[in-house]
């Protein structure tokens, strides 16, 4: 799961996930009900992540009685490990970098005197705590709607509709079972972690201390959130990576404005090409960390480094070994579950069956591993468990990289959608806004940046939406409720935008797309 906001609200359909009253399901849905005594519990929730919450939200709400099984681990990763501390460390080092950015400040009239000094320890603290505040009131809102909360691990029998509580032995009968039990850190061989020199984002997140040289192993969204949080408390980056370019899954011209505005001038290098073969810890101030890097494809030795620490930003694997998958009939792919459109669970990825009564949400199903994605799939596993058919739509899924300035999408990149117009034989249309051009920015002295629009001419409808620049993460959700919802370039154009507001970045977009101007 990528580290993005927890308070994300996604629309994947024009209309309501709820209705205007709970629904109780009726015997028809199942051979038995709750009025036979032979269930427990109408849904059973095994993990309690950002997934695991929506769905067990969603499913009190519709009267069905519910457990989550948390595994010692309210919050999933997100909250106690991703998405929730990453952006309180942001949030933080951010202020540092301003306040340190005199041309900046002097533009606008400021002047620091002395020096800007922080507390590491201060800043680490921030994000546990910010991270403890939303897992208690996760918790809290589980229990007030009336959720049983169990706290053991909920792995499978074999048999239908049992969860065994791993904690205790306990088996529970349940009509419907959800699996939402995440992802972890994926590491790669040759690495030695131990999360003190060498660590993944777990450890990285606790911010033991902020070396003078750091590593970043891969150059996603995580690894350039990171070099954002680490240069700006002053240290040294070096960039590590497999693939030919940095930022190798964002659209193309957005990874090079991105390069030039968040690495270029900053004190970061990087390696491209080049797997980290083999790393081994070191000991803070007395032993570097040693990094011996081998060409992609030819995998002969091409250059070996020490520094002070690496981190391991290399992406996440499925949760789910030994939660009893194989035991059902259960085939994974790398640990990844095969569903269909409604999160049913298939016995394999090819030509596999449904599991009758077993849903899997969120990173373990692969098909977007971000945290409100799993969150919208959890209420739409609950929208079929009561008989309404309900099918995400993952194109209309925004996404965010929360650097000083932000990175956001949604949809495919440019040259997917290019090739998909091809397929499909439609012609794709492209425009764009200038946050050199906003009053708004160009007020705070953020001008850098650009909104791509991407549409289809035939139709009007958008397409797609990438955006660098002040507070994209903001300005995405319009465009993403444009895709959900099916806007076209024409009706959006004659919506008004508030004026002096960043939003006009998009207004230009929109207007440029049907040779308006704004």
């Amino acid at each position: 799961m990528k580290f993005l906001s927890f308070a994300f609200v996604v629309v994947s359909s024009v209309s309501a996930f709820a209705p205007t009253k709970p629904h109780v399901r009726s015997t028809s849905f199942s051979a038995l009900s709750m009025a036979d005594g032979d269930f427990d519990f109408d849904v059973a929730v095994i993990g309690c992540g950002v997934g695991g919450h929506g769905a067990a939200l969603h499913s009190r709400a519709q009267g069905l009685s519910t457990a989550v099984f948390a595994g010692g681990d309210v919050g999933g990763t997100c909250v106690n490990r991703g998405c929730v501390p990453s952006k309180a460390l942001l949030a933080a080092s951010g202020r540092v970098r301003e306040m340190k950015d005199q041309p900046h400040l002097s533009s606008l009239g400021i002047e620091v005197e002395g020096e800007v000094k922080f507390s590491r320890q201060g800043i680490a603290d921030h994000a546990q705590n910010l991270a403890s505040r939303v897992k208690g009131n996760l918790e809290n809102s589980l229990v007030g709607l009336g959720c049983e909360v169990i706290e053991g691990r909920g792995v499978l029998t074999g048999q239908p509709h049992e969860v065994k509580d791993e904690a205790t032995g306990k088996v529970y009968k349940v009509k419907d079972i959800i699996l939402a039990p995440g992802s972890v850190p994926f590491v790669p061989p040759g690495v030695q972690v131990d999360e003190k020199t060498v660590y993944t984002s777990d450890g990285a997140l606790e911010l033991q201390f902020v070396p003078e040289w750091v590593a970043i192993i891969g150059s996603g969204y995580i690894g350039l959130e990171f070099s954002d949080v680490y240069t700006a408390l002053g240290s040294e980056v070096t960039f590590i990576e497999a693939l030919p370019n940095l930022m190798p899954t964002f659209d193309r011209e957005i990874a090079k404005q991105a390069e030039r505005m968040l690495i270029r001038d900053r004190p970061i290098d990087y390696r491209t090409g080049v797997f980290a073969a083999e790393v081994i810890p070191g000991v803070q101030g007395e032993k570097p960390v040693t990094i011996k890097m081998i060409d992609a494809n030819t995998k002969e030795h091409v250059e070996t480094i020490e520094v002070d620490a690496a981190m391991v930003a290399t992406g996440r694997v499925p949760n789910t070994a030994n939660m009893g998958l194989e035991a059902m009939g259960i085939e994974t792919q790398r640990g990844f579950v095969a569903v269909n459109e409604k999160m049913q669970v298939l016995t394999k990825h090819e030509g596999g069956q449904v599991v009758p009564n077993v849903y899997c949400i969120g990173d373990a199903n692969g098909k977007m591993m971000l945290a409100h994605a799993a969150s919208a799939q959890g209420i739409s596993a609950i929208e079929n468990i009561v008989g309404r058919t309900h099918v995400v739509n993952h194109d209309a899924i925004p996404a965010a990289c929360f650097t000083h300035p932000e990175i956001a999408m949604v949809g495919p990149t440019e040259e997917q959608a290019i090739e998909k117009a091809k397929a499909e034989g439609w012609t794709l249309g492209k425009s764009q806004g200038n946050f050199r051009a906003n009053s708004k920015a160009l007020a705070e002295g953020e001008g850098n940046g650009i909104a791509k629009v991407l549409f289809n001419k035939d139709t009007g409808k958008v397409v797609a939406v990438h955006i660098i620049g002040l507070h994209a993460a903001d300005l995405i959700q319009e465009c993403a409720n444009a895709v959900a919802a099916g806007t076209t370039v024409q009706e959006l154009s004659m919506m008004v935008h508030t004026h002096p507001t960043l939003s006009e970045v998009m207004d230009e977009a929109f207007k440029g797309a049907v040779g308006m101007s704004s």
